[in-house]
């Protein structure tokens, strides 16, 4: 039978889950476990039992963002998910879907948009951005479909309105099977640029992104 964890255990997994919100917040770390593993260093913890779970870390990033960040980081969400439509807007044949940190809402000044987009090869997606003039990069990114499989898929590095924008290229039928999301490990969310103009218009000009009803 496994211990329930003591008062002690339990504030200082509190106290780790908040030390790595704060080293993705401010330092731009996007992996939670690299996050967890500077929160443990810095409390001299060497129990992996006592590490908190991502959506742990999540939910302690929220809140982080929701005392400190204020203003500054509602219009930086607000910028970028502005960037994340105009760029849905321009590639509407690759049916774009919005995912990660940018929709959650716990982007920081560091994240990028990241988006999903569905087409035979992504050498039509090269050939799309040629034409609209958008210099890019072409990557590779591997995504875990489950727990056994993982998938190399090509990518594309770019900016929109001066923000970071990250295009993973899935084939077509890819729309119909999402990732599992590194937080909780269920299926990705995802959002269409109709979903996602109709969260721009639920959390303009003034409300608090990281409320219930703004996310």
């Amino acid at each position: 039978m496994s211990k329930r964890p003591t008062p002690r255990g339990e504030n200082l997994r509190r106290a780790l889950a908040q030390e790595a919100a704060r080293i993705m917040a401010e330092h731009g770390i996007r992996d939670f476990l690299v996050a967890k593993r500077k929160a443990a260093e810095r409390f001299g913890v060497h129990e992996g039992a006592v590490l908190p779970k991502n959506t742990e870390i999540e939910e302690a990033l929220v809140a982080y963002q929701r005392l400190f960040g204020g203003t500054v980081h509602r219009e930086s969400l607000q910028a970028l998910r502005h960037a994340a439509l105009a760029a849905m807007r321009r590639l509407p044949e690759f049916e774009p879907r919005l995912v990660g940190s940018v929709l959650s809402g716990t982007a920081t000044e560091h994240s990028p948009v990241q988006l999903h987009l569905f087409a035979d090869c992504a050498e039509s997606v090269v050939l799309r951005l040629l034409d609209l003039g958008v210099e890019h990069e072409v990557t590779e990114k591997r995504v875990r479909m489950s727990m056994e499989r993982v998938l190399a898929c090509p990518g594309l590095r770019f900016e929109i309105e001066d923000q970071p924008i990250e295009a993973t290229v899935f084939p077509p039928d890819g729309i119909r099977q999402a990732p599992v999301s590194p937080v909780d490990g269920r299926p990705m969310r995802r959002a269409s640029a109709i979903e996602v103009e109709a969260l721009l218009d639920r959390c303009e000009p003034a409300e608090d992104i990281t409320a219930g009803t703004c996310p």
